[in-house]
């Protein structure tokens, strides 16, 4: 474990709509929502994830390995003024995230395949990146898709997301496309319930939650499209 990240704990479930309608209804009056949410109380995300020759990310998470990295670009609300290039890393049940600002035109380069946009010795992990290209071809791979509804507390550092319709954009690789129209991924009642914390949750929060009863999963957002990719085209792992 790099004691320099900051680690947090990560659950995940599948929910319905009702369970969802419930759930949300108790925390409403328990936590407030995230300051960058729009009249909706949502936003919406769009992530270009990355995967090397081997599909390395993809296959250690198949298999269960539990030390694990992967790399994305993020934007929200389709638009370009926040473009982030992160790498998550997952440590047993514990998650870090580490990222890197890009500009549009940085993004612009990443995609045509001029990786020398990211030769930067003063930024470890944009370096780290180039590296990744230019040695495992660590290449474009789906486009994840989704609106987040967030909630958040400050102690114990809960965020608590609601993430549905979640789609992808098949075989574009452009998270700008304007044409792009991202197909449901998973069961349109279904919705990710995610569950982030730093050391505890508080006790009001759990009874609220009730997470014993909830369907708890380990399939990522990222599997899930891929998974979808490969069903519904000629793709091979």
């Amino acid at each position: 474990m790099n004691k320099s990240l900051k680690y947090r704990h990560e659950l995940k479930f599948f929910i319905n709509q009702h369970q969802f309608y419930i759930i949300r209804q108790r925390l409403k009056s328990l936590m407030g929502q995230d300051k960058n949410v729009g009249p909706s109380g949502e936003y919406h995300i769009r992530s270009l994830y990355f995967d090397d020759m081997n599909n390395k990310a993809l296959h250690e998470k198949l298999g269960g390995i539990r030390d694990r990295v992967k790399y994305r670009i993020r934007i929200y609300n389709v638009q370009d003024n926040v473009i982030h290039f992160e790498k998550k890393i997952k440590f047993n049940d514990y998650i870090a995230k580490v990222k890197e600002p890009l500009t549009r035109d940085m993004y612009d380069q990443i995609v045509a395949g001029q990786f020398e946009v990211l030769n930067n010795p003063d930024k470890p992990l944009l370096l780290e990146l180039y590296h990744e290209m230019k040695h495992n071809l660590l290449r474009p791979k789906v486009i994840v898709d989704y609106v987040r509804e967030p909630y958040v507390c400050h102690n114990g550092n809960v965020r608590i997301t609601f993430d549905k319709e979640l789609r992808t954009g098949l075989h574009s690789m452009d998270i700008f496309n304007k044409q792009l129209n991202p197909v449901r991924a998973i069961d349109e009642n279904l919705i990710i319930l995610e569950v982030k914390y730093d050391e505890y949750i508080p006790d009001y929060i759990k009874i609220a939650l009730q997470l014993e009863g909830l369907n708890r999963q380990s399939a990522s957002k990222y599997v899930i499209c891929r998974k979808f990719l490969k069903y519904n085209s000629w793709e091979d792992y």
